[in-house]
């Protein structure tokens, strides 16, 4: 079976007995999605690039003293630690932090899509701009919940941990969410919840 095909589990026990390239994978693997993530909270290219490094030596360093035992749950375990050096960082600095998508990024940038015509391309790339748009305009926790959720794939009982708020308080704030993008959608943000 090729590398690529491992699960993480597996690669994460390749690389604690020694092979390099089983993080290397992983970190490939999830790249896209963690740097993402850690853009959106802090919103500024050179802090997103130190905390995802920072992000990585911390694994490594979990990894290589044995202390890992996520039981599979490679992706979340990484967002977790990313999360917590953006809310470190956020401590250090005395401010809070704020979402907010720059021209500078373009998270659909990133993803890849092939075999489309000009046409989709372009009615794809003004749904995620309008889409981008929307989610700026969540209030903060909502914004945070959403990002976990979708680009962290991280459980509800996870973003609870890490956010430190009850797992139905996250749930609520992602179903406030979700209304506040369908009211965007539909023309209706007069009535914004805040949640």
């Amino acid at each position: 079976m090729k590398l690529e095909q491992r699960t993480d589990q597996e690669l994460v026990r390749l690389y604690v007995a020694g092979d390099e390239a089983g993080l290397e994978i992983l970190i490939d693997r999830y790249k896209t999605k963690l740097y993402t993530s850690i853009y959106l909270l802090v919103k500024d290219e050179p802090l997103a690039e130190d905390i995802f490094q920072d992000t990585f030596i911390k694994v490594i360093n979990t990894l290589r003293s044995g202390r890992y035992n996520e039981e599979g749950k490679f992706l979340p375990w990484v967002m977790r630690i990313a999360h917590n050096l953006v809310i470190d960082y956020y401590r250090k600095e005395r401010r809070a932090p704020v979402v907010v998508n720059s021209d500078g990024f373009d998270i659909f940038d990133v993803l890849q899509f092939s075999d489309e015509s000009v046409e989709t391309r372009m009615i794809r790339e003004q749904i995620h701009s309008d889409l981008r748009r929307m989610i700026q305009r969540l209030p903060d926790d909502q914004k945070e919940v959403l990002i976990m959720r979708h680009y962290g794939d991280m459980s509800f009982k996870e973003i609870a941990a890490v956010t430190e708020v009850s797992i139905n308080t996250a749930l609520g704030r992602m179903r406030y969410a979700l209304n506040n993008l369908r009211k965007m959608m539909y023309g209706d943000e007069a009535t914004l919840r805040v949640g």
